[in-house]
């Protein structure tokens, strides 16, 4: 942590801010616009997130693993750009981003399973003009953890409507990426300020061990060498 996020945040504290909100009982991973547009660093919208990919791969393991439910976002528009609104004026990279482009297709080191849901949106938020919040809580879910892309875009705006309509909300620190650093430090400490647990991923799979059968030894295991692993490459 830097000098101004320790003083910052001693700050904050004195002044009541980033309280925890901890888990519920009933989880959703939500893997937010991790698709080819935005992870391949060759197109305009585009960045290097392996390592938060990798990190995205070890929390979907272990949701598939305890049955639990996995959903990703995806942002596409019609040819003309009609559904685009003055979100495509303003970033108007984002017309790469149009039906039938592989561009909007999620990255194949994540790709979803059948029966796994894709939600397809126009704007920043997840929940935004989609049906998202209706389906989570047909299926009584209660926590949604978030992985995905970018930190200062639309995981923060996510982050904002998932505490706006009640979730408790988890960010996973190593799960999430933008194309800065800057951008993406100062959201991360803004949103574990005032909208939602920013947690490491080492944590977040702990929770999710306490869904997964108790003879599931080999799966836990695995859990701990894939954590160990991006640590020792690193050096």
């Amino acid at each position: 942590m830097s000098d101004w996020q320790r003083n910052t945040r001693a700050d904050y504290e004195r002044k009541g801010f980033a309280g925890r909100s901890g888990y519920g009982r009933s989880p959703v991973l939500l893997i937010v616009d991790f698709i080819n547009g935005f992870t391949d660093p060759s197109t305009p919208l585009g960045g290097d997130f392996a390592w938060e990919i990798n990190a995205t791969r070890q929390l979907q393991d272990a949701f598939r693993r305890a049955g639990l439910p996995v959903v990703y976002t995806t942002i596409a528009y019609a040819e003309d750009l009609h559904d685009g609104g003055l979100f495509v004026k303003k970033v108007p990279s984002l017309a790469i981003l149009q039906h039938g482009s592989p561009l909007i297709e999620v990255d194949q080191r994540i790709a979803p399973l059948p029966g796994e849901t894709v939600i397809e949106k126009k704007y920043a938020s997840a929940f935004f003009g989609t049906n998202l919040d209706a389906d989570l809580r047909a299926h009584g879910i209660d926590t949604v953890i978030m992985a995905g892309c970018t930190t200062s875009g639309c995981i923060r705006a996510s982050a904002i409507d998932s505490l706006q309509y009640a979730y408790h909300t988890i960010v996973v620190r190593e799960a999430v990426g933008d194309r800065a650093a800057g951008p993406h430090e100062a959201n991360l400490f803004d949103i574990d300020a005032k909208y939602a647990d920013v947690v490491p991923v080492a944590e977040a799979l702990e929770y999710l061990e306490s869904f997964l059968p108790s003879t599931d030894f080999a799966a836990r295991a695995q859990d701990d060498f894939d954590r160990w692993w991006p640590r020792a490459q690193r050096g």
